[in-house]
């Protein structure tokens, strides 16, 4: 590799600050990203703090290189640096991604607030763009941005460039070409393949992309790539520490359904089955992933199967275990209430239809009887799916399977009528695409929506949001749990004395509601 894609952080000791030195960094940074400060900034790069990646970028100005704030290189001088909240930012000032440390493998940072309307507008308009299932088969623009948002493409524009410093279009840019720099160092997927799966209509024009902003092309950069394994398919994707590790598997576990996935939450490992409809078609493998605690990443493992999905795959695996969360920002608002949680992060799902299923499948009743419901419904609807994995045999039913499903044969796996008719009005709905389960649908549309479906309460519709649309200030109110958590259910109105305690830990009651649980 040569020397100039070399460049990053240098002189530090192998433990870099302390830990107080450390925390002394945090709480001279602002959390948001758009106001950062370059002194405190550049502390946080001497120290490698992991607790910043992905919070900021640096870009070298003696080598036109940007970096992440955990490179284990070379230190550049204070004077060299300039300090991005976000990638876009720094490519957009000219700069390239360091060969090093690799900032498409930093988490997302996307800071959620419940006050500015122009601040929430422009992060929402930025989830949207990193949630690639929020198109459908349209290619993302700044019209099709605006009418989602109910504003004029000028309004979106000004407000995304006064929060971020850039265009819609320049973020997005950014995105596909981290996306397709990623594939291109870690997977041995042919370059046609990379190009379309990151968003480009023609190699043509992924080719033009990539030599006008890396100044190199992407077989040259395959080359150079010395982190691509030989096996050709190991995906890393970085969280920012602390992370519970053996929390998040221990919650994955106790909910396990044989045949569809497992989970060795002492080896830091689970994998699954999964299918995805993408472009009209059906994609169906597996996936494996295991937490590399010392780097703070997730080594992901997929089947040739998914490779034309892989974007997506890695999006909600992402999403699934919450590894873009910011804790320093959470811990902020939550650690008084719940200091023992600090490295919890809220389970999401590879499949939102899934989880709204299993959801109402644990209504009123225990995690284990749930789980033994759901164990009868794959048995008994889900298809064989082959796998290099003893205990990976079948893939959960999919919609239009159920949508079909009559009440007899649902009744014979001990579903009550009152959840065989929700779960057929989910299944159709979703089979329809009248209702879209996943971090870019319209939160507070897709509650309303699910709460007018047969069997489905706001503790459901919560439920679902917090984990299926990755909503961070969801709160069942009226969970049994969370009630004996809170310490209110001998209230006359437990579930309004929890409501009036959750608005201190806005905008991060989902958070709060997995902090309480585990509390018990």
């Amino acid at each position: 590799m040569r020397r100039r894609d070399r460049i990053g952080p240098r002189g530090m000791s192998e433990n870099g600050q302390s830990e107080s030195g450390g925390l002394r960094i945090i709480e001279r940074m602002n959390p948001d990203t758009a106001t950062l400060q370059p002194d405190a900034c550049y502390l946080a790069l001497q120290a490698r703090d992991a607790r910043f990646d992905g919070r900021f970028f640096i870009g070298v100005t003696s080598t036109g290189i940007y970096c992440r704030p955990v490179c284990k290189v070379r230190m550049p001088r204070r004077e060299n640096c300039r300090f991005f909240g976000h990638a876009a930012q720094a490519e957009s000032a000219g700069f390239r991604p360091c060969l090093r440390c690799r900032p498409e493998l930093a988490p997302h940072s996307i800071v959620w607030s419940i006050q500015d309307a122009s601040y929430i507008l422009a992060h929402q308009a930025a989830r949207l763009l990193d949630e690639p299932e929020a198109w459908g088969d349209a290619s993302p623009s700044v019209e099709l941005l605006a009418a989602k948002l109910g504003v004029s493409d000028r309004h979106v524009r000004r407000i995304f460039e006064a929060q971020f410093g850039v265009s819609p279009v320049q973020y997005l840019q950014t995105r596909r070409l981290l996306t397709a720099k990623q594939l291109l160092a870690d997977t041995d997927l042919p370059i046609t393949q990379v190009a379309l799966v990151s968003g480009y209509s023609s190699v043509r024009r992924f080719n033009a992309a990539f030599v006008e902003h890396y100044g190199l092309n992407p077989t040259r950069l395959r080359r150079e790539g010395a982190s691509r394994p030989a096996e050709g398919m190991a995906i890393r994707l970085g969280y920012r520490p602390p992370y519970d590790v053996q929390a998040m598997l221990g919650f994955f576990g106790k909910r396990a359904i044989h045949g569809i996935e497992f989970v060795d939450a002492p080896q830091g490992r689970m994998a699954r089955t999964f299918s995805v409809e993408a472009a009209g078609q059906w994609h169906r493998g597996w996936i494996a992933a295991e937490f590399d605690e010392a780097r703070h990443q997730l080594v992901l493992r997929v089947s040739d199967s998914l490779r034309g999905v892989l974007p997506l795959v890695i999006h909600r695996l992402r999403a699934t275990l919450d590894l873009d969360a910011d804790p320093h920002a959470i811990n902020a608002v939550l650690h008084e209430s719940f200091p023992q949680g600090d490295g919890l992060r809220v389970p999401g799902a590879m499949s939102g239809y899934e989880l709204a299923v299993r959801a109402v499948l644990g209504q009123q009743i225990t995690v284990a009887a749930a789980r033994t419901l759901a164990q009868r419904m794959v048995d008994r609807f889900g298809e064989p799916v082959e796998t290099p994995f003893a205990q990976l045999t079948r893939s959960f039913p999919e919609p239009a399977m159920l949508a079909a499903a009559s009440g007899d044969a649902l009744g014979q796996l001990g579903i009550v009528k009152q959840r065989q008719a929700a779960i057929v009005a989910i299944a159709q709905a979703v089979a329809d695409k009248r209702l879209q389960l996943h971090g870019g649908a319209d939160v507070q549309s897709t509650v309303e929506a699910l709460k007018q479906l047969p069997g489905i309460g706001d503790w459901t519709a919560q439920y679902i949001a917090m984990r299926a649309l990755r909503w961070p200030d969801a709160f069942p109110a009226g969970d049994v749990a969370l009630h004996k958590a809170l310490g209110v259910q001998g209230k006359p109105n437990p579930a309004r004395a929890a409501q009036d305690a959750s608005m201190a830990w806005k905008p991060w009651r989902s958070y709060a509601v997995i902090r309480a649980w585990a509390s018990m």
